[in-house]
């Protein structure tokens, strides 16, 4: 008589059992998403007709203030927990020295005020460089052709001074200059701030995804040269990490991946070293080929939770994502 076989003739292993039903799949699902992990970027023109959508970013329009209003009672209303305001400025009011910047009457600041005035609650993000309001385009001052670092970050202090003034929650440095969150930490201390958030665009890439964001605040056809003596190569892994635990140790408060789907794997690099709270941007790019193949029928809407999926995988506690509003309206539908 023979001997029973050792092995099964079956699978051992069968991982499929966990993928039998929705219900299976619910109870064995790793990572999750809610509207708590997102923020909202939103365009805010001061240009008289400026308003509407943006050609590059189908499904992204530029606001007015009122228009701005409205969508921070939309995030409260999904749960949305912040909004960040990026400024359409008047290409005329653009000059070398970028003093509009610090005008407490800007765009940006009278975002700030306006979103405050009906969503006290929301958590207002800015953005912390000179290009929506620099006629070279670039994210700090020119001389001469050179970008220049130090007289960028006094700049970039003024500014962020009256942003605080305004009422924003959150600082978000996206310049790369070296040295300016130190010296945006040490203004916001001696000048009564010193609970404000810094969420710094720590890892910044010189990215060719950047294009219809350009378009979005006027800054398209401005840029002189290119800005890849501060943004970090994308090749580089180690610089990158380096500007990241340099951010950290001036004080930042989180840190940001910038562009976001092509580098998830520093997003998940970053979050495992230095156990910090880690965002990564969704950029106007990759917004624009996801909702452009969508709007083709390549690719059916789905994808926009899957890639925000990807983002949460790869470590991310929270995403900056023009998807944010649509989201939070699909996952509030799910309950």
């Amino acid at each position: 008589m023979s001997s029973m076989p050792i092995i099964p003739p079956f699978p051992a292993t069968r991982l499929r059992r966990l993928r039998r039903t929705p219900a299976l799949r619910a109870l064995t699902t790793e990572v999750t998403l809610s509207a708590s992990n997102l923020i909202w970027p939103v365009f805010v023109t001061e240009i008289a007709g400026g308003e509407g959508e943006i050609a590059s970013m189908p499904g992204v329009e530029r606001l007015t203030l009122d228009g701005a209003k409205r969508a921070a009672e939309t995030a409260m209303r999904l749960g949305i927990p912040s909004i960040c305001v990026f400024p359409h400025s008047d290409p005329d009011l653009k000059t070398e020295g970028c003093e509009r910047a610090w005008d407490p009457e800007n765009i940006g600041n009278r975002a700030i005020r306006a979103i405050k005035e009906v969503a006290p609650e929301l958590a207002v993000m800015t953005d912390i460089a000179l290009d929506p309001y620099n006629i070279n385009g670039h994210d700090g001052l020119v001389r001469d052709g050179i970008i220049l670092n130090d007289e960028t970050v006094e700049a970039l202090v003024r500014m962020a001074l009256t942003q605080a003034e305004a009422g924003a929650d959150i600082l978000g440095p996206s310049d790369m200059m070296d040295g300016r969150i130190a010296a945006l930490r040490a203004a916001m201390e001696a000048n009564g701030h010193k609970d404000m958030a810094i969420l710094s665009y720590a890892a910044k890439f010189a990215s060719g995804f950047y294009g219809p964001f350009r378009d979005a605040v006027g800054a398209s056809g401005r840029l002189v040269g290119d800005k890849k003596t501060y943004q970090v190569n994308p090749a580089n892994r180690e610089e990158a990490l380096r500007c990241v635990a340099r951010d950290l140790a001036e004080g930042a408060d989180m840190v940001m991946v910038k562009p976001g789907m092509p580098y998830l794997d520093l997003c998940r690099e970053v979050r495992d070293r230095f156990e910090v709270p880690t965002f990564a941007y969704q950029v106007s790019g990759e917004y624009a080929m996801i909702e452009g193949a969508i709007r083709q029928g390549w690719l059916s809407r789905d994808v926009v939770m899957e890639s925000l999926i990807g983002f949460r995988r790869a470590g991310c506690d929270g995403i900056l994502t023009y998807f944010a509003p649509q989201v939070a309206e699909l996952l509030a539908q799910k309950g």
